[in-house]
């Protein structure tokens, strides 16, 4: 057994779950999937060798297969290529389907089916290459008998993660059951993978990757060593985002709660108001991985600005070495986003140390006070923290757990903070002075 099918059976808490997903791109993709049976056209263009398309569109839920084998009894499939169009979903939906798909001998490939320039009681359709087939829809795609995966669509992995702990993973607890019912479910979808005449290399490639990196985007390479694709005759995929995850030197100096009572380390898993050597900050520890491999970690630290409409952050980040992650001489550039705005940070410092072998960067930047708002408000929000060097490029989702409730305590703070520099200059005349 590899590396990181070891790790995930201990690592990977999931059940009868969904691979995460990345975010939606539009309402059709998160609604339950739904085929429809369309003929290639126009017709006059090509005649006799028109295809015939089942659209497979939506989200890939526990009654799939029950849809899709109602929707087999009503036509003839025969000769037709199920097209996907899928964020994934269910593990144990995906191998039904998988499983109905193969019985009907059907083919498969990744594109979006839509309307022909024309109209009429016979009306056609045509087939858009630029498609994701995301999570387990990849392993639906094992299914057809023969599998095309053109140049313009992607092929996106992830690990198997609870569906109601996806948001933020590194918060949530979990217990001995979801292990148990992880290794049952990886154990299912690999028997699926070899059935399908898939190589579990397929498999071993979704687990290395946690909820908190972006997708894997197969690689041309891959998606013929994962023999997910039966016909390969196209250029190169473009190379996968890579991210980077967890390491709090005992080195380090702890902060202090405000309170005044000794931390133990900034939190891993929620966010929390501490005192950073006299300055109110909402802080948070996160993992720094590397296609799942453990190099290190960073802080994000929010403290008030200097006007009530920013926040000051900063950002400091141990990073080693990886099996197979080289260690830049420095970040060139940071950035976070949430809710649809983004702010580049300045970084004031990045460095290697020798010991420990680290590379340690510091950056910092106001960001607007609405950024920081919309991803503490009420529900589950992420935080995107992106980092560039000449060697790496680097993208860690963040969960908000703690945010909503802690960010009214560095808000109550602010404003005193504020109330009191304000207070300092009073106007007199002649100029201004210290207030008493």
């Amino acid at each position: 057994m590899s590396r990181s099918l070891a790790a995930a059976l201990t690592l990977m808490l999931a059940a009868s779950a969904t691979l995460l997903p990345a975010a939606s791109r539009g309402s059709d993709r998160t609604l339950p999937m739904r085929f429809d049976l369309r003929q290639e056209g126009p017709a006059q263009i090509c005649g006799a060798k028109c295809r015939l398309w089942i659209s497979a569109s939506g989200a890939i839920t526990a009654d799939t297969p029950r849809d899709f084998q109602m929707f087999a009894q009503d036509h003839d499939l025969t000769g037709a290529t199920v097209v996907l169009d899928s964020d994934g979903g269910s593990v144990h939906g995906a191998i039904g389907l998988g499983r109905k798909i193969r019985r009907l001998g059907l083919d498969t490939t990744v594109g979006r089916v839509s309307e022909a320039n024309n109209s009429g009681p016979s009306a056609r359709a045509r087939l858009s290459p630029r498609a994701d087939c995301e999570s387990m829809c990849a392993f639906v795609l094992l299914a057809g008998i023969h599998r095309v995966v053109p140049p313009q669509a992607r092929v996106m992995v992830h690990q198997i993660w609870l569906g109601d702990r996806r948001e933020d993973p590194t918060a949530a607890n979990y217990s001995a059951e979801d292990l148990v019912l992880v290794q049952r479910d990886i154990g299912q979808l690999a028997q699926y993978t070899i059935e399908m005449g898939g190589s579990i290399d397929l498999l071993d490639l979704a687990l290395r990757i946690p909820p908190w990196e972006p997708m894997h985007a197969l690689t041309q390479a891959e998606i013929g060593k994962t023999r997910v694709a039966t016909e390969i005759n196209s250029p190169a995929l473009s190379s996968p985002t890579v991210a980077i995850s967890p390491s709090s030197p005992a080195t380090e100096q702890l902060p202090r709660m405000t309170n005044g009572a000794r931390a133990t380390a900034i939190s891993e898993q929620r966010w929390a108001v501490i005192d950073n050597k006299g300055v109110t900050a909402l802080a948070r520890r996160h993992p720094l991985t590397a296609s799942g491999e453990d190099i290190g970690s960073f802080d994000l630290m929010v403290a008030c600005g200097a006007t009530s409409e920013a926040y000051d952050v900063s950002y400091i980040e141990r990073r080693r070495v990886g099996h197979d992650t080289p260690l830049p001489e420095q970040l060139g550039t940071i950035s976070v986003a949430a809710g649809g705005a983004n702010a580049s940070l300045k970084v004031v410092s990045s460095q290697r140390r020798r010991d420990p072998d680290e590379l340690v960067t510091f950056a910092s930047a106001s960001v607007p006070a609405s950024l920081i708002g919309v991803f503490a408000g009420a529900g589950n929000h992420s935080m995107m923290v992106t980092t560039k060097s000449d060697a790496t490029h680097t993208a860690i989702r963040l969960g908000n757990t703690g945010a909503q409730q802690n960010l009214p305590r560095l808000v109550a703070a602010c404003q005193k903070a504020l109330g009191d520099r304000a207070a300092l200059v009073t106007p007199r005349t002649g100029g201004l002075a210290l207030a008493k």
